[in-house]
């Protein structure tokens, strides 16, 4: 089997976590530290709070925006459920924006529609979070113009984005959000096993986003409500979570790091040769904004229905067949049950329904080789035909 996303651990990697796993510190010890330094660096970030999911960056990043009960999250419905969710964590109320049918991407004149709707309403989101599908980063410039009008947070889910770019500089750098959120998942760009981060140039925030992660619990004398009691005394001053990542991951995250640009260089060379691979088939290839730089998590075709005998269904079964480990990205939120619940129903977001009915994944990942590529692409050519 192919798979559409595997990770790439080098001798390298594991002699980095060995050397973690026989430190005196499996837990908050230097590597995580070491590991927000890294990436702060990186994309020119003031914070960095390494945690133990996306998920989890998600939720204490909507929690320190101060999202609750009465509030509104917005995102897109094409992402993963976590997106979403994390607005139910705190009690809000969840909506979706439609996508741009180029990028994929959520639509800036949709949101501008819709804040028109909802300031007439008068229920504004407290909170959105552009989602950087398959690495390629949304008009955050435009989005933050809208935030600026309406006042909204921005919380960009770069899950798929780390090493992207965006108007030439990283992702992440939260020039035109409050917070931005990875994921090192095993088939993102580069892998903590399990792991995410949160990033910032807000103290304020970052210092909530702290003491989030661990507990709520803090031994900072200057966030104390009273006097200590001794050298061992320690505070809850906040509800908080054990969100915090481990010295293992860490130090894999670390390692992994050193070739995140060779990663992502490498997706780029693999998508450029399935678009000219590519070019012939009844199939749309992804369009690249030239104002970004995708870290190319994923790559999405979608299929000419009209131009062909079968159906999406058909043409990911014969490839699975064929071992070619293809998949979907994303099913769309609001069509998910628990969502239909609430009140949301089929065509209320149609470019995102119509995306979904076209979209196959196919293999994209630094070590998949151009042999194992044209295997793929022989593979679909024979699932259209």
């Amino acid at each position: 089997m192919i798979p559409y996303g595997r990770q790439d651990i080098t001798e390298e990697d594991v002699q980095s976590v060995l050397t973690a796993l026989k430190s005196d510190f499996l837990t908050q010890g230097p590597y995580a530290p070491r590991f927000e330094q890294a990436i702060a660096q990186h994309v020119g970030a003031r914070h960095a709070l390494a945690v133990n999911s996306a998920t989890s960056a998600l939720h204490i990043a909507c929690l320190a925006l101060g999202l609750g009960p009465g509030d509104w999250l917005w995102t897109t419905p094409i992402t993963f459920v976590a997106s979403a969710n994390c607005g139910l964590y705190c009690g809000a109320k969840v909506d979706f924006v439609d996508i741009d049918p180029n990028t994929y991407n959520l639509c800036p004149q949709a949101l501008e529609t819709k804040l028109q709707q909802a300031e007439r309403q008068g229920c504004l989101p407290k909170v959105v979070v552009p989602v950087h599908l398959a690495g390629q980063s949304c008009d955050m410039e435009a989005i933050h113009a809208l935030a600026q009008r309406y006042g909204f947070k921005i919380i960009e889910d770069a899950s798929h984005a780390v090493g992207g770019k965006y108007q030439g500089e990283f992702v992440g750098n939260c020039r035109y959000s409050d917070i931005t959120v990875f994921s090192f998942h095993p088939v993102k760009i580069v892998t903590t096993a399990e792991g995410g981060l949160a990033l910032t140039n807000d103290d304020l925030l970052a210092e909530k986003m702290a003491l989030l992660r661990s507990h709520g619990v803090t031994r900072d004398t200057a966030l104390m409500t009273h006097e200590t009691h001794g050298p061992w005394y320690y505070q809850q001053v906040a509800l908080g979570y054990n969100y915090r990542m481990t010295e293992l991951q860490a130090a894999l995250g670390c390692s992994q790091l050193t070739r995140l640009d060779q990663y992502v260089a490498r997706r780029h060379e693999l998508a450029k040769r399935y678009d000219e691979l590519l070019q012939d088939l009844p199939l749309r290839t992804p369009w690249q904004h030239p104002d970004t730089y995708s870290g190319l998590h994923l790559y999405i075709i979608r299929l000419k229905l009209k131009e062909l005998k079968s159906n999406r269904r058909a043409v990911f079964e014969a490839l699975r067949s064929r071992e070619i480990g293809v998949n979907v990205h994303y099913i769309p939120v609001h069509t998910q049950p628990y969502y239909r619940e609430m009140g949301f129903t089929d065509g209320q977001f149609p470019q995102a329904e119509q995306y979904y009915a076209e979209a196959i994944s196919l293999p994209m990942y630094p070590l998949l080789t151009d042999a194992e590529q044209d295997q793929v692409v022989a593979a679909l050519s024979s699932a259209l035909a």
